[in-house]
């Protein structure tokens, strides 16, 4: 199966806090990485590192096989890396529309390109609410809103970063069958998930980081009971 995202000996610093430690994994085109931990395990440092936020210290990032690790933050999303921000960050001056508009990027090579439309077919709140200011919509609708707005431009590998945090239990399973359509089209996508059940119901593969430091990598089966219990907090 092709690589879609690897990344190997990844150290990553915020000013002199040594938070990415030899980070390493795979997610593979057309699959669902979990990338799990506590808070402060280092999850979002590595999403903030893929998508070019912060350079790493040492090791290697490579998407569908070519190194973006010295990239510049826009390079990386124009090779097709997108992000689902923790805490949404959707523009609430702007409408619906208009933030869906502002994120398209129309990509020459792939599968089937997201259009309005078909963002639309996928969220059809949106589609009602689309001449609505962003900021006046509910917590889950900005979620919608920015998983829309990520795949507008058109992404090979999906960064999700807490898309079920603040929402309600309703709300979080929407999310969670949107996310297996997704994959069900063949979306490559990194999720970031508190809620274990969650991740452990759409991931192929799941990462557990602990302290900065990969502690498994593997298949969901392989994720014993004591793991779950050590270090995500889960009983």
């Amino acid at each position: 199966m092709t690589e879609a995202l690897a990344l190997d000996g990844v150290d990553a610093l915020y000013g002199d806090s040594h938070v990415l430690h030899g980070v390493s994994f795979t997610l593979r085109a057309g699959q669902v990485l979990a990338l799990l931990g506590r808070n402060g395990a280092g999850k979002t440092t590595c999403m903030n590192t893929i998508i070019g936020f912060i350079q790493p210290r040492a090791g290697h990032i490579r998407l569908f096989g070519e190194e973006v690790e010295r990239l510049p933050t826009e390079a990386i999303a124009h090779k097709g890396v997108g992000l689902v921000p923790q805490g949404r960050r959707v523009f609430p001056t702007l409408t619906v529309r208009e933030n869906l508009i502002v994120a398209q990027r129309v990509r020459a090579e792939g599968a089937r390109p997201w259009t309005l439309e078909r963002v639309f077919d996928v969220f059809p709140r949106l589609q009602e609410r689309q001449h609505q200011h962003a900021g006046s919509l509910s917590g889950g609708e900005q979620q919608m809103l920015a998983i829309g707005r990520a795949l507008m431009g058109n992404p090979r590998v999906l960064l999700m970063d807490e898309p079920s945090e603040g929402l309600a239990p309703l709300i979080v399973a929407e999310v969670g069958r949107t996310i297996a359509r997704l994959k069900e089209a063949g979306q490559s996508i990194v999720l970031v998930e508190q809620n274990v059940k969650l991740a452990f119901g759409l991931a192929d593969e799941v990462v557990i980081l602990n302290t900065g430091r990969v502690v498994y990598a593997g298949g969901v089966g392989g994720v014993g009971e004591g793991l779950i219990t050590q270090h995500l907090g889960v009983h």
